[in-house]
């Protein structure tokens, strides 16, 4: 695959096990062919879904004014920004069907979305693609506690 020098690409997971339960997120960064992990994080509650989230979120903020290309395996946050958030946000971020789930979270990444230069991929989890499978295995070992010499 070759990348676009004139952007950040990124490369997220999250998980949580059990789910709900422990979780951790990371942010790949490819350059030069090689990927990086830039962003680990955690919490000792949570779910799947809002580890997806949140490590959108965090991939977005690293990339600040930027180009950047962000990969998930994540089909949900992918639907949720590029196909129902904004009829949500028409009818004041309410669904026909009861309360949207984790709105908190819905809103800031929407807003992130909408307002930085990000294309989104979906990438299908767990196929042995490279950056994807690099994304689980740190958001593993953020889960588990680790964390990169530069983070706190």
């Amino acid at each position: 695959m070759v990348y676009n020098k004139n952007m950040k690409v990124l490369w997220t997971d999250g998980s949580a096990i059990p789910n709900p339960g422990k979780g951790g997120f990371a942010v790949i960064e490819v350059k030069d062919n090689k990927g990086y992990p830039v962003i680990l994080g955690n919490d000792k509650y949570t779910t799947n879904i809002k580890m997806e989230g949140q490590a959108l979120i965090s991939a977005i903020e690293y990339a600040g004014s930027e180009n950047c290309e962000i990969h998930t395996d994540s089909e949900f946050w992918v639907n949720v920004l590029t196909k129902w958030a904004p009829t949500w946000e028409l009818n004041g971020w309410r669904k026909k069907s009861g309360p949207i789930k984790n709105l908190d979270l819905v809103q800031k990444l929407y807003s992130l979305y909408r307002t930085h230069n990000v294309t989104l991929k979906w990438t299908r989890g767990h196929i042995g693609t490279k950056y994807n499978e690099m994304a689980d295995e740190w958001a593993e070992k953020a889960r588990t506690g680790v964390k990169l010499p530069n983070q706190n």
